[in-house]
């Protein structure tokens, strides 16, 4: 069973690892480089970082959000990212992962969780279909990959986004 809990800097080895693995496959990020404990802690909203662990408390895979911008008008729009150790890909723990930001980002006041999502990793997109994301547009040749299959090629991104029920009121 997936137990969702905070993510703490007593898992950032594992969740370095996870990030790391997604960096290197090269269709989940642009990243060179994972960030330090540092880095990614000063990054990341503190009420919307997660894991996923299974029965045994090991990390299989986490999410966390940023803010998009700093300016006032735009405190309520975050932009995500989910990540799962790939020897557990296909076992739903992507998807509860995701299920559980929404709700706490929903919770904490957020009204726009947004994403972009390389074109290829097409189960990323039909996940974020399924949990209510919608497509919003295409950045074409927005960079250019350095890991993975992709390498020196120019990509696009695909930008989606959900939208809660506070948005517009």
């Amino acid at each position: 069973m997936t137990r969702i809990r905070p993510l703490t800097a007593a898992d950032w080895p594992r969740v370095e690892e996870i990030f790391a693995a997604g960096i290197a496959g090269g269709e989940a990020t642009f990243e060179t480089s994972t960030p330090t404990w540092e880095q990614f802690d000063a990054g990341k909203a503190a009420d919307l970082r997660l894991v996923a662990a299974d029965d045994t408390g090991a990390v299989r895979g986490w999410a966390a959000a940023s803010p998009v911008s700093t300016r006032s008008a735009y405190r309520g729009v975050i932009e995500h990212s989910v990540y799962v150790d790939p020897s557990h890909h296909g076992q739903g723990i992507g998807r509860t992962l995701l299920v559980a930001l929404i709700a706490a980002a929903d919770g904490a006041g957020y009204w726009t969780i947004q994403s972009s999502i390389f074109p290829e990793n097409v189960a990323s997109l039909r996940l974020h279909e399924s949990a209510g994301f919608r497509v919003v547009g295409r950045r074409e040749r927005i960079a250019q990959s350095t890991r993975g299959p992709h390498a020196g090629r120019w990509r696009d991104t695909i930008l989606v986004e959900r939208r809660s029920g506070l948005a517009g009121r």
